[in-house]
């Protein structure tokens, strides 16, 4: 009766050593996510935690940033393969490519190969780069070592080129003017307005300025006055920008003018002429008073006698 009987420990026994991503002093949380880690020994690549825990990105550009860096080189990253690969729209790919480079983790360029085709260069970077000193340069060609005279020659005296005429310049052509509606309304430039302030949601460089607004407002309201749709107006002024994009205003300017939409046609336009139907009116015999029809007046076909018998 002297020793006292114990029926539970005081305090909880770990369930093992601790993980990385366990709670403090390696306890198992109680809620939230848990971790259950397999090694990799093989197919695996290292994503760090500022990519995978950015606070800036969204998480298709974070899934899209992890998928182009388990690639092996050479693969085609284009916004029609990874729409082909993956469910979202060639708008949602090209926004998070967008934010790729922006945060420094894809540059992209136009890049001119040897036999005259322009390709797209895109470069990941598992660290967001910084300044574009990062880039990989391309590699140069090995020199051709150019045999040396045993015995150089006295250089003889090299008279100078003659002076080749400069052409003038020619004048640039003049831009076509911006069209404006034929019948302006208060709702037309206001619709016009939201839909240009409205596209940088779908494209971020195409942010502008109140004053380019106020521009181009009366090219857009040409556009809706023509019974385009605004959906197919955003597509037109968003699709395939160039990379990097400089000048967004004088962009939208180009493609308002240059792919405004023909006027539709009128109903009447589209409907076939009739032809013209000649209705001989009614007359009647002036000796057997029987109608027949003819342009003037006179005798019906048995009344005349100017017609010949049948012999």
């Amino acid at each position: 009766m002297d020793t006292p009987q114990i029926t539970a420990p005081s305090y909880a026994q770990p369930g093992g050593p601790p993980g990385p991503n366990d709670g403090p002093r390696g306890v198992t949380p109680t809620s939230g996510v848990i971790h259950v880690n397999t090694r990799h020994v093989s197919g695996f690549t290292v994503i760090g935690n500022h990519l995978a825990q950015h606070h800036e990105l969204s998480l298709v550009a974070i899934g899209l940033a992890a998928h182009i860096q388990s690639l092996p080189a050479g693969a085609k990253v284009g916004i029609k393969v990874l729409t082909d690969r993956f469910p979202e729209s060639e708008a949602r790919i090209a926004a998070a490519l967008r934010e790729l480079e922006a945060k420094g983790y894809l540059h992209r360029s136009r890049v001119r190969l040897p036999e005259g085709r322009v390709v797209t260069r895109t470069v990941s970077y598992n660290q967001p780069r910084t300044d574009a000193s990062t880039m990989p340069a391309p590699r140069p060609r090995p020199a051709v070592p150019v045999p040396v005279p045993p015995q150089a020659a006295p250089p003889e005296p090299v008279q100078p080129p003659a002076p080749v005429p400069v052409p003038a310049p020619t004048p640039a052509a003049p831009s076509s003017p911006l069209p404006h509606p034929h019948a302006p309304t208060e709702g037309l430039h206001r619709t016009a307005a939201t839909l240009l302030a409205d596209l940088r949601r779908r494209a971020p460089e195409l942010t502008l300025s109140e004053g380019d607004i106020r521009a181009l407002t009366p090219g857009v309201a040409t556009w809706l006055e023509r019974d385009a749709h605004p959906d197919t107006i955003r597509h037109a002024l968003t699709a395939d920008l160039p990379v990097p994009l400089k000048h967004p205003a004088k962009l939208l300017r180009h493609r308002i003018t240059t792919r405004l939409p023909a006027p539709l046609p009128g109903t009447a336009d589209l409907t076939a002429p009739r032809r013209k139907v000649v209705v001989i009116p009614l007359q009647n015999c002036e000796t057997c008073e029987r109608a027949f029809r003819a342009t003037e007046p006179g005798h019906c076909r048995d009344c005349r006698t100017d017609l010949p018998e049948a012999a």
